[in-house]
C-alpha cells in the first residue's frame, strides 16, 4: 500500500512537471504523452489481469485516443487507471471463501506443487485447470506457475457448479461437506 502512496505521488509531481515543461513545446508534450501512455498501459494490464482472473467483466476504457488528450486528461487518466489497478488489486485478496479454501490448502499440496497429476495448492488436475482457468492454463502453465489467489480464484469458479466435491476428503475435514 505505502508502495502505491509514494508511486501516486511521484506520478502526480512528474505529471506536474511534465506538462509545465510540455506548455507550448512539443517536445514536452511528446514526453508527457509517453510517460503517461506507458503508466496507463501498465495500470490498465494490472485492472485487467485481476478482473479476469476474477472472472468480472473488464473495465472499458471511454473511448479517447490519447495522442489526442492534452497532458492534464492524461494525468488524469494515468491516475484514474491506477486507482482502478489498486482496487482491483485489493477486490482480488478477498475471495468470498477464502478461510475455505486456506483450509482445504492445509490438506492439500504446496502452492508451486509440480507433482503430475495434480499441481499447485489445491492440488487441480489439467482438466480442472483447463475448464476453470483457461486463460491462466493458456498464459502461465500449470497451477504450480499461478499465485495463491489465481489459484483459489479459479476454484471459486469451480465452486458455483460443483460445491467443494472436487476436494471430497479434503472439504470433510474442513466441514465443508
Amino acid at each position: 500500500m505505502r508502495r502505491l502512496l509514494v508511486a501516486s505521488a511521484m506520478l502526480i509531481a512528474l505529471g506536474g512537471a511534465l506538462i509545465t515543461a510540455g506548455k507550448g513545446t512539443s517536445a514536452g508534450r511528446k514526453t508527457a504523452l509517453s510517460y503517461f501512455s506507458s503508466r496507463i498501459a501498465v495500470y490498465q494490464t494490472a485492472t485487467w489481469h485481476w478482473e479476469h482472473v476474477m472472472g468480472v467483466q473488464p473495465t472499458q476504457t471511454a473511448g479517447r485516443v490519447l495522442t489526442e488528450m492534452s497532458a492534464p486528461d492524461l494525468r488524469n487518466a494515468a491516475l484514474l487507471w491506477e486507482r482502478r489497478a489498486q482496487q482491483a488489486r485489493i477486490r482480488a485478496q478477498h475471495p468470498p471463501h477464502l478461510r475455505e479454501w486456506l483450509c482445504i490448502h492445509h490438506y492439500e499440496g504446496s502452492w508451486t506443487d509440480t507433482g503430475d497429476p495434480y499441481w499447485g495448492g489445491l492440488q487441480m488436475d489439467v482438466t480442472f485447470q483447463r475448464h476453470y482457468g483457461a486463460w491462466l492454463f493458456a498464459h502461465k502453465g500449470t497451477a504450480d506457475h499461478w499465485t495463491p489467489l489465481e489459484q483459489i480464484w479459479t476454484a471459486e469458479r469451480a465452486l458455483k457448479s460443483r460445491g467443494f466435491w472436487p476436494w471430497p476428503n479434503t472439504a470433510r475435514f474442513c466441514g465443508l461437506l
